[in-house]
């Protein structure tokens, strides 16, 4: 099993910058790809950003592309999503999720089923 704790979420202004983080422990050698997923007020879980274990390839949602960065340490278990320009539609709740797959589709990090392991989530308030 792999637990995901997330943090760094909080509230800030519109045009502001936030880094979560979220550390994996148990079977982490088990994790190949990692994603960020969140869930707006009242709306469905969608995809954010995704980060393949080996070589580091990356995948984003259109709407946080050129804004939000992900990468990973996995010398520390630990996968990071900068968020810059933040916008007050950003707010959500933000998900770490760990996959024990790898899939020669990099925008299979995008699909949620695919995930096996997931973190409790963590708050982010983005104010105008």
């Amino acid at each position: 099993q792999v637990q995901l704790v997330e943090s760094g979420g909080g509230s800030v202004q519109a045009g502001g910058s936030l880094r979560l983080s979220c550390v994996a422990s148990g079977r982490t050698f088990t994790m190949q790809g990692m994603g960020w997923f969140r869930q707006p007020p009242g709306k469905e879980r969608e995809f954010v950003a995704g980060i393949r274990r080996t070589g580091g390839s990356t995948v984003y949602a259109d709407s946080v592309k050129g804004r939000f960065t992900i990468s990973r340490d996995n010398a520390k278990n630990t996968v990071y999503l900068q968020m810059s320009s933040l916008k007050p539609e950003d707010t959500a709740i933000y998900y770490c999720a760990a996959d024990k797959q790898s899939y020669s589709n990099i925008y299979s990090l995008a699909v949620s089923s695919k995930y096996d392991y997931w973190g409790q989530g963590t708050q982010v308030t983005v104010s105008s």
